[in-house]
């Protein structure tokens, strides 16, 4: 019996369906109308406010969330800058400070290069004068090794000792002569 149900309902819903696309059922309309009107107050009420709620939440988000970007690009931009400027005037101190340590490596150089030409100036002054002095006393031994030969072989040539403060004089003002003769 049920089976028997079921086809009866299934031609009844055969016969009630369109056979063309053209044809209109009124039944089927106004129930799709109601349908949509019914869905349509539901959302209207319930769920629309809360979508519209949370897309203003969702603007304003991302209206703060620009105006925080462009405070912060306007930051970081100043900072930029910032860093620019610093980096050009450390940039200028370490040149001006490299300007200045070259300055006194050549200051210290003329003055070592200078200290060490009076050095070597004083050094040969004083090695000229310790030259001049052992020559002088080269000298003054050699006029007395000269002095006391001469006297030695005027003493054997006269056979008498010439010792004296005189006979020295002598001998010496001789050897003088000699010595501006030449």
């Amino acid at each position: 019996m049920t089976f028997m149900l079921l086809a009866l309902a299934a031609e009844e819903a055969g016969h009630a369906a369109p056979t063309s696309p053209f044809e209109v059922n009124f039944g089927l309309f106004f129930w799709t109308w109601l349908v949509f009107g019914v869905l349509m107050f539901v959302l209207w009420k319930f769920a629309f406010p809360a979508i519209l709620k949370a897309t203003e939440e969702r603007e304003q988000t991302i209206a703060r969330q620009l105006e925080e970007a462009a405070k912060a690009n306007t930051d970081a931009q100043a900072l930029l800058e910032q860093n620019r400027k610093a980096l050009t005037e450390a940039r200028h101190q370490a040149q001006s400070l490299l300007a200045e340590a070259k300055a006194a490596i050549e200051k210290e150089r003329a003055t070592a290069t200078e200290k060490t030409r009076q050095e070597q100036e004083a050094l040969l002054d004083r090695s000229r004068r310790e030259i001049v002095a052992e020559r002088d006393k080269a000298m003054t031994e050699l006029r007395r090794e000269a002095v006391d030969l001469s006297l030695a072989a005027a003493a054997r040539l006269l056979g008498r000792r010439m010792d004296s403060a005189a006979d020295r004089a002598l001998v010496e003002e001789y050897l003088s002569s000699l010595e501006k003769a030449h």
